[in-house]
């Protein structure tokens, strides 16, 4: 029996057991993908083989290159295709996609125990995308530093106003034992309502009469 023949049979029978098997997709009359693990499983990972003219007496092209692979290390993608080549030797010249999928079906957690998600480019340029937008935020803040020191501004007024006050009562004090009539004590009280911190000396000449 010829390559292509041998080729036609595991064909059809790749279609009538994977009929149905959302894992199994068929990219070409040779070439097919497997899901080994559900989706959402961080262990999961695909495996593409593709037949040579002249398979199954030669080797077909294992793969493990797609996208769907871009979290799992290059050193793992190597000692599960170094797995899978051990078994092509054994099966070298048999009809052997099934076989192969299925070994790394029922061998997943074993080929699969080093796994540790690396970073790919595309999970790097998400991480850039969301943290894009904070930078208005940050100009916000500095809106915040200055409204806070327009604040504390009018703080520095209101204590001008209070030292007002503060100067006024030594001015009370000194004052008051030299008023001898109400006319002289309701002038005083006129004048110091006035007092602020600006006036204080001209204020305090006006009064001594």
């Amino acid at each position: 029996m010829s390559a292509n023949e041998d080729q036609e049979m595991e064909l059809e029978a790749l279609r009538s057991i994977y009929e149905g098997d959302e894992s199994f997709r068929e990219l070409s009359p040779v070439s097919f993908q497997y899901r080994i693990g559900e989706n959402g499983d961080p262990k999961a990972f695909l495996i593409e083989i593709s037949w040579t003219e002249t398979y199954p007496q030669t080797p077909p092209i294992i793969s493990m290159n797609a996208f769907f692979n871009n979290t799992i290390s290059s050193a793992v993608k190597q000692s599960i295709l170094a797995k899978l080549q051990e078994a092509v030797e054994v099966n070298l010249g048999t009809a052997m996609t099934y076989t192969l999928f299925e070994y790394a079906k029922d061998n997943k957690e074993r080929l699969m125990e080093n796994h540790r998600p690396v970073c790919s480019a595309t999970s790097i340029s998400n991480i850039i995308s969301v943290e894009t937008p904070n930078t208005a935020p940050s100009s916000k803040k500095k809106d915040k530093k200055e409204q806070l020191s327009k604040a504390q501004k009018r703080k520095l007024a209101d204590k001008t106003g209070l030292q007002a006050d503060v100067l006024r009562r030594p001015l009370v004090l000194s004052l008051l034992p030299g008023m001898s009539t109400n006319s002289q004590k309701s002038k005083l009280t006129q004048l110091l309502t006035s007092i602020t911190k600006e006036n204080f000396l001209e204020v305090g000449t006006g009064l001594m009469w």
